[in-house]
């Protein structure tokens, strides 16, 4: 049976994987390409987890893609809204046409004889393996794993008589009216959790280790419904964008730079919000800088209106064991629960999961270093889409599919088949891949490729930096290695004066 062949293949049908699609059928028209999506539709995250609350932490001017505004009142949307907004684009573009749904990706192989990547893939509805071919392989398919999330070894875990769940793993015959909640964690699954079940629980408890940092938004962006009224759609989408780039680039920049000043500002803010004389200290003050770990957004403080209201609380405390009822915590206080909300984190994914060999030779990732945050040395023809830490995940991934279509075309204009990132200098210090201490990063940044000291090899997590290099800057900066067609040795194109 002959192997199938797409000039570009993508992994992953969610909101990168949608983006990727736009791009090369408006940018790369003449290039063939396939979407490969390991479950049964579109949606990636926003399918997936179905908890209550359910949200993104990032406006949607930022969130959504810049060829589509975001035409919603709600700028902080719920998943359902983020899922039917990715679903519309995928239909209203063509893009759903091109997916194979029941496709995991597990094994990408590179041949430089042929200028070939050979893709091996599982159907997950009947286990029949299925190969492909392609010119270039587009990563979209995020960054933690779909199966599992993480939950730590919690002592006792099996004496506790009542239901136990991973957010992640939420079903739909989860009951919880009128219970008492405990939701483990403080990231922005807990935070988006607690308030939403406070709704209809008896009661929702907050119990976290330690705090995160935590700020209120407007769900509905002022300025947004005040361009619409005296401005077209799109300029008003793109102000908007713009002031929500530019300020999240000021706090992380100022958080950065002057934390004591940005830890004051939060903390001020929270004390507005929460009643009169409650210990701010212990359940709001984390001992890590702003940034330093991402920032939780609670919509209209949703989380502090539930804490004055007392139908939610918090809890600072270590779990020494689980019991029958509830939660013994360190501090000798008993926590009854009839369900418990384990929000304790995610487990990454690199790739996800894919194994790659080039030329025979298996190659592990944490042995590579990333170009510009989307490339891997030594590795041709790939790409991966992989969103900021301190901003919108698709301001980052707009970047990487603009990008890989300016390479595209150049590779084509210059009768190129091969274009592969070298980092041979070894002054170049290498470094974590995510400089950020959150728990899910620091468990499995050693799987990741790393990121150099200097550029193209460091990220600077700056989209304006990222714009100017990866929308204007020269394709041939000096790193890149490019191989024509029987071709005994990579040419190298020099640093554009």
């Amino acid at each position: 049976m002959p192997v199938e062949h797409v000039d570009v293949l993508v992994v992953g049908a969610g909101l990168s994987g949608i983006g990727a699609g736009y791009h090369l059928q408006v940018e790369c028209p003449d290039k063939t390409y396939a979407i490969l999506e390991a479950r049964d539709c579109i949606g990636g995250t926003w399918d997936l987890f179905r908890y209550p609350g359910v949200r993104s932490d990032s406006d949607m001017y930022t969130l959504g893609y810049a060829f589509r505004p975001w035409a919603e009142a709600k700028a902080i949307a719920d998943g359902a809204s983020i899922l039917s907004y990715v679903r519309q684009t995928a239909r209203e573009y063509g893009i759903d046409q091109n997916i194979r749904y029941h496709h995991r990706v597990v094994r990408a192989e590179w041949s430089t004889a042929d200028a070939l990547w050979t893709v091996q893939a599982r159907r997950t509805d009947s286990q029949q393996a299925v190969r492909l071919t392609c010119g270039f392989l587009f990563m979209c398919s995020g960054y933690y794993r779909y199966d599992e999330g993480y939950t730590p070894d919690f002592p006792g875990l099996e004496r506790f008589r009542g239901r136990i769940v991973h957010p992640q793993h939420w079903s739909a015959d989860i009951e919880y009216a009128g219970k008492r909640v405990v939701v483990i964690g403080s990231g922005a699954t807990a935070v988006t959790l607690a308030p939403a079940m406070a709704r209809r629980a008896a009661h929702v408890t907050l119990l976290q280790r330690s705090p995160s940092y935590i700020v209120s938004l407007p769900a509905q962006d002022p300025l947004a419904a005040a361009l619409r009224r005296v401005r077209p759609a799109k300029v008003a989408y793109s102000i908007v964008r713009w002031k929500s780039i530019l300020v999240t680039m000021l706090s992380f920049e100022l958080s950065r730079r002057r934390p004591s000043v940005m830890k004051a500002l939060i903390r001020k803010h929270i004390e507005r919000q929460l009643p009169p004389g409650y210990d701010v200290d212990t359940d709001f003050s984390p001992h890590y800088n702003p940034w330093d770990q991402r920032l939780c957004v609670v919509p209209d403080g949703d989380l502090f209106d539930a804490i004055g209201a007392g139908r939610a609380s918090v809890v600072t405390d270590r779990i020494k064991t689980f019991t029958e009822k509830g939660l013994a915590l360190a501090s000798g206080v008993q926590l009854d629960a009839d369900l418990i909300v384990t929000a304790t984190g995610l487990n990454l994914l690199p790739l996800g999961g894919m194994e790659i060999a080039v030329d025979g030779r298996d190659l592990a990732l944490s042995e590579t270093m990333s170009y510009k945050g989307m490339m891997i040395s030594g590795v041709p023809n790939l790409a991966s889409a992989f969103g900021y830490t301190n901003a919108s995940w698709t301001l980052k991934s707009e970047l990487t599919c603009e990008y890989v279509c300016r390479l595209l075309h150049y590779m084509d204009a210059h009768g190129y088949r091969q274009c592969t990132p070298r980092q041979p200098d070894p002054s170049i210090a290498e470094r974590p891949f995510v400089d950020f201490s959150s728990g899910y990063v620091v468990r499995a940044i050693d799987q990741f490729p790393r990121q150099g000291s200097e550029p193209p090899w460091r990220l600077y997590q700056n989209y304006v930096r990222d714009m100017l290099s990866l929308r204007f800057g020269p394709i041939e900066d000096g790193t890149i290695e490019f191989l024509r067609p029987g071709s005994a040795v990579d040419v190298v194109e020099p640093v554009a004066a």
